[in-house]
Parts: C-alpha cells; structure tokens; sequence
C-alpha cells in the first residue's frame, strides 16, 4: 500500500470505523424504491492500474465504496491523468433471480466509466456525482459471474468536480476518483416499477409511476390505520386524514407500499410545503405555508477515514444529529451530491437541506474572490463551452430528479459565489419551470444578475449588517468561518485556514454566539430568513469547524449553542408574529 506523504492523515481515525451497527454492505442504498431482492457489491474488490508506459499492474484488493485515495479503501494513492483503474468483483447469481431483470446499480463513479459483465460491454457514463444503473440481464449467467469497472479521471474542469483539485491546501481538498458510493444488483419482474414521483400538499399525496401494470395498489401506514387505494394509469392522488406536516421539529414520515403486478416496493413521503409568500409586507421563505428561520451550516460532506464516504452511514446520522442537537435546523450541501442515505437521513432526523448544484469552470481568485470582497459584486461572467454548458444544465435537471422526493430538500443553489457562473437569469427561469416546488438561489454569494427567488448574501470580513428588500427573502447565505485548531485531530499540523482565529473550545464558542446575539439577530430584525454559518467539521487545512475532521471533537458548547438558537428563533417570531 502507498503511503501517504501526510501522515497526520493516517492518524485521523473516526468513531464510525469502528461502529458496526451500519455499514455501507447492510443498508439499502435507495429507501425510496426498496425491494428485498437485491444484494449489496461493496465491500472488496480487485484493483489494478494502467498507464500507457507501464502496462496493467496489479495494486491489491480495495474496498469499495470508498475512492482509492482514501485510507479506508486501502489504497491510499492518487490516479495519474494518463492512469487508468480497473475495478473487479465476482458475484452470483441464484435461482432468485430466474425470470427477472437484473439491474446493477451505481452510486457514483468518478468520472468516466465503462462497466464489462462477464467480459461485454454494459454501458458507460459520465459525471462523477450521479447515479446510473444498468440493465445486465442479457449478460449474466446462473452461478458466478465477473463485473469489470474501467475508471478515468483527469479532473476535466468543464465536468464538476466540486471542492477537487490536484494541489490540495486552503479551502480546496484532496481530490477523489473511482467507485465512491455503493454498489448492488437487483432482481426485479419484467414489467417493474422504473421510478416514483411524490408531490406533496399539506393534505393529499400526489403519485407518479414510470412502468408497472396497469392496476397498482398503495398502502399508506397512517396514525390511524392503513389507506388502501388502488388505481389504475401512471398518477393519482390521495388524501390523508388528520395530516401529519414534517418539519424539523416534527419530521414524520408517512410509510407506504406499492404493488404492481408482480413488483411491490417499499417507500415513504412526506406532507411539506416551501413556498415565498409575503407577511406585512416582507418576503419570507414559508415552510408549510408559514415563515420560517433557516437556522443553517455550510456542510462539505468531507471525512477523514474516507474522504469523499464515511466509514459507515452513520457518519451521516452523526453529523446530522450533533447539528440538531445545537439547535440547527438546516444544512447547506456544498457543491457534493450525497448517497441517497444522506438525505433519507436528513428526512428521518428532520434536517433541511439547501442542495448546491455541482460547479464546473474555473475558479479566478481575483474576479472570484478579491473583488467581490472589496465590494464589487455584479457584471461578471465565467465563459462556458458547449460542452460545459451541456454538462452543467444537464446534470442540474437530474439532480432535481434525483432528489425531488426528499422532503428535506426545500432550496437549489445554481452558482456559487461567480464560480463557473454563466447566463444565470436564462438558467433560473428554465429550473425553476422544471422544479417550481423548491426555492432557487440563482448566484449565491454575489454577482446576481435580475433573476432569483432570493436575495443571497455572502459575509466574512466585515460586520454584518444586511436589511432585507420586500420582494425577496434575505438570506445570508455563507459566514462566520471562525477557526479552532485542535492539534492532536488535526489534519495539517504546518498550514490552517479559516477567517477569525481562537485559541479554546471556550472562547470560540463565545466569538460565535456574540456573532450572531450583536449582529445576526439585528439583521433578523431587518427581515433576514436564513443563515449559513460555516461549516460543520474541519475539512483538512481548514479548522473553522464546530467539530473535528476526524469527529471526535464537539469544539463548541451543545448548551450555549442552543441558547443561540432559542435567542435567533424568538428573534424571528417577534418579527413575524
């Protein structure tokens, strides 16, 4: 195994790799289209390198869904841009899956693909964040089969790549490549379920299926019993008695069953609004039709055992649950597209989610970062190719897909802070078409053009001091970034980064509360609707977090923490009321 040239990462061990109570082999990968026929492919794989110079050579077994440049995999070595990894796993198949179509599934590969069943060709894809799945029932036999997994990745800007990038330091992060989230096979009937589409009132649930038979049947688990509805066609409604709302506060999930022929699945939904509805004159974010506060944190979904996928999925409930337990009530996902256990999570826990689209283009420190500091915030654009452009806008649409049926997720972010950003007005009108049911943030940070359902503000250098206009909600929507270096869980023991610097546990947890108790809370009075502190952990060089990289560190009081939020929800309540 390679060894990495910062052994402090060695040494950043995580509470999740020793916790077997979930593991990446034992979770269903997709809660909301579960079937019991299937079977988890995580787990240890063979992997080789090849490069034109030196041929194919053999680098051992890795496990799988953690990128090959993460300890946990037991790799532990970047991928060259003229390197190509080749993935192999055996598997069977049983007499289960006889008269069935097998799909085999795919979290996300990083970034090109070509997958070989049994030495043919089953498909490729492109994009290192998106799910695809393939149809292999034409090549697998009875017994032991082989799936073959060719990887390249060059880091292509006009692809996203997210916080990536091939010289890791500051706020850019080592960069992954390969299999990073699970893997499995599924036996399903000829004529099966494709895809589910909930949308939500405050009263009914609106269904829509892709494939099927023609009669299908729902059972909805209720407080009071179970709805039984059948229907006929691809879409119907049904209303729900005594309605549940979930919110973070009361997050209840409605359990249901859908039987088609012979598929039946497993799913949930929930009863969620978030619309932009005016009070006295000012322009609130509502959750279920009323004003709420968004009380958030900038999460990169980074960890010290895997990098790019914890130990466990319960790297997720950790994050999740320690950020409620401070009194958040929001997560902003910063440019990384999660496994879909991630946001059935934030769904269960009762968690917001504000979800980043995944940038690509460069990144100009003067134009991205210098400027708009200074004050200049408008009239930049980043040029995009064809190619780009087809990519990003593509790629925003299926994200909507993908996670149109999380409740947690309430908002978008199109581009952040000018990165990448290009005809910002045309794109928000063209996703907010495709996706009205979800709040749109068209340039995060700065360079907003005419058109965005918010006014969204980034502040880190100077006082914060924002007063809201009536047509929009404001959000301020990434600050703080105050930092605590916590030696022994540190990941760079030369370098630190991060916007305001203190030396305890003590005082960075007063820096922060007098943050938001002298200014947050005036601005509150001034009609702001939702904060973005970052972050949630210290990701490599950066300390800014509230806990450790490795998660073995709360850096902040939970009780002062939640005294804060007590303070900025009464804020709210005040203004609104």
């Amino acid at each position: 195994m390679a060894k990495s040239k910062n052994p402090r990462l060695c040494q950043l061990v995580t509470p999740f790799e020793k916790d077997t109570a979930l593991s990446w082999q034992r979770e269903y990968p997709r809660p909301q289209l579960k079937r019991d026929n299937w079977q988890s492919l995580c787990g240890q794989w063979q992997l080789s390198v090849k490069s034109a110079h030196s041929g194919i050579c053999a680098l051992g077994d890795i496990t799988v869904p953690y990128p090959p440049e993460s300890r946990i995999s037991g790799i532990m070595r970047p991928l060259a841009e003229d390197e190509q990894y080749i993935y192999k796993k055996a598997f069977t198949v049983d007499d289960t899956y006889s008269g069935k179509r097998v799909l085999l599934h795919f979290g996300a590969v990083d970034t090109h693909c070509t997958v070989f069943v049994n030495g043919k060709n089953a498909g490729s894809h492109s994009g290192g964040y998106l799910p695809f799945t393939l149809d292999i029932t034409d090549l697998v036999t009875a017994g032991e089969n082989t799936v073959t997994v060719e990887v390249t990745d060059t880091l292509d800007i006009d692809l996203a790549y997210g916080k990536q990038t091939k010289k890791r330091g500051g706020m850019w992060y080592t960069p992954v490549s390969g299999i990073w989230q699970p893997v499995w096979l599924e036996a399903v009937p000829f004529g099966y379920i494709k895809e589910i589409r909930l949308t939500p009132s405050l009263d009914s649930i609106t269904m829509e299926t892709d494939g099927g038979a023609e009669e299908k049947t729902v059972v909805i688990t209720t407080t009071q019993g179970e709805i039984t509805h059948t229907f006929c066609g691809d879409k119907t409604t049904v209303k729900l008695p005594n309605p549940q709302h979930w919110s973070p506060e009361n997050p209840y999930l409605y359990t249901f069953t859908l039987t088609s022929g012979e598929d039946k699945i497993e799913s949930y939904f929930a009863l969620r609004t978030v619309t932009v509805e005016k009070v006295k004159g000012q322009s609130y974010i509502c959750l279920n039709g009323k004003p709420y506060f968004f009380h958030g944190l900038l999460d990169q979904g980074y960890y010290s055992d895997g990098i790019y996928t914890p130990a466990t999925p319960q790297g997720y409930i950790y994050d999740i649950q320690t950020m409620k337990d401070m009194g958040f009530n929001m997560l902003r996902k910063h440019i990384k597209i999660e496994p879909d256990l991630f946001y059935y999570y934030c769904d269960k826990l009762g968690m917001v989610v504000f979800q980043d689209m995944l940038n690509a283009g460069t990144y100009h420190y003067i134009i991205d970062t210098v400027l708009p500091t200074i004050g200049i915030k408008r009239g930049f654009t980043h040029p995009a190719s064809a190619k780009r452009k087809e990519f990003f806008e593509r790629e925003c649409r299926t994200t909507c897909d993908l996670l149109y049926n999380h409740p947690c997720v309430c908002y978008y972010t199109i581009f952040n802070e000018g990165w990448g950003q290009y005809d910002a007005d045309r794109i928000y009108t063209e996703l907010k078409e495709y996706e009205p049911t979800r709040i749109w943030d068209s340039t995060s940070g700065w360079f907003f053009e005419k058109e965005s359902d918010v006014d969204s503000h980034h502040i880190y250098f100077r006082k914060i001091s924002l007063k809201a206009k009536a047509e929009r909600p404001l959000v301020l929507s990434e600050f703080g970034g105050y930092s605590y270096k916590v030696e022994d869980h540190s990941f760079n023991l030369d370098d630190n980064y991060g916007y305001k610097t203190f030396d305890s546990a003590e005082s960075l947890t007063d820096g922060i509360y007098n943050l938001y108790a002298n200014d947050i809370v005036n601005c509150i009075k001034n009609g702001l609707c939702a904060t973005v502190y970052t972050q949630v952990s210290d990701v490599e060089d950066e300390t800014n977090g509230l806990v450790t990289y490795d998660r073995q560190i709360i850096k902040t009081d939970i009780a002062k923490m939640q005294q804060m939020a007590e303070m900025l929800f009464k804020a709210f309540e005040e203004k609104v009321k």
